[in-house]
């Protein structure tokens, strides 16, 4: 942003400027951090919330939460956290496999977000309990696409998610008023490989 002060007899004007491209504009929004836990059974079913609270209300997505950036906390240290007051599991950062970085730039006009995309490592060998965001369900791979998802997840995330399983994505969408999405794939690695587009 860069701006300048004009001054006409007793007025003064004061002009700011964004330099917008197709893809970033200046918002002035809170921005968010957050962690989504990406966790499978012995069968390879992904477990999901139905969410009970906004953000996402009514919608099956993968649980998680917001980073505690007031104490410095690390992703990985926020995932194993989360993982334990969500599904009251113990895990250690270590058992967490970084899939994935996606921001979202004017997430339905209220926020920037930056989520950092966790796989679990360990396999859960059961359902965990019903709790105040929700209640989980396993599903297979298959049945996501009849399931009530959020439009990015649908769009973008989870298909990349499948591709670039084992290694990693980032990506940015940019959300416009109007519904619509604009996508780009910053980076992938698959097999140790590593693509930046």
């Amino acid at each position: 942003m860069f701006g300048f002060s004009l001054e006409l007899g007793t007025w003064n004007l004061e002009l700011n400027f964004c330099a917008i491209s197709c893809f970033t504009a200046c918002v002035n929004l809170p921005y968010k951090i957050a962690t989504l836990l990406y966790c499978f059974n012995e069968q390879d079913e992904v477990l999901l919330l139905e969410r009970a609270q906004e953000p996402n209300l009514g919608f099956w997505s993968p649980c998680g939460g917001k980073l505690r950036t007031d104490i410095g906390e690390s992703p990985y240290v926020c995932a194993a956290r989360e993982t334990h007051e969500e599904l009251g599991l113990q895990f250690s950062p270590a058992d967490f496999h970084l899939a994935g970085l996606v921001s979202e730039h004017g997430f339905q006009g209220q926020a920037h977000w930056l989520m950092f995309l966790f796989e679990l490592k360990p396999k859960l060998k059961q359902l965990p309990p019903p709790m105040s965001e929700g209640r989980f369900q396993f599903f297979p791979r298959g049945a996501l696409d009849g399931l009530h998802i959020p439009q990015t997840d649908r769009e973008r995330i989870w298909p990349w998610f499948w591709q670039y399983r084992g290694g990693f994505f980032a990506a940015h969408c940019h959300c416009h008023p109007d519904g619509r999405n604009d996508w780009t794939l910053e980076e992938s690695t698959v097999g140790g490989d590593v693509r930046r587009l």
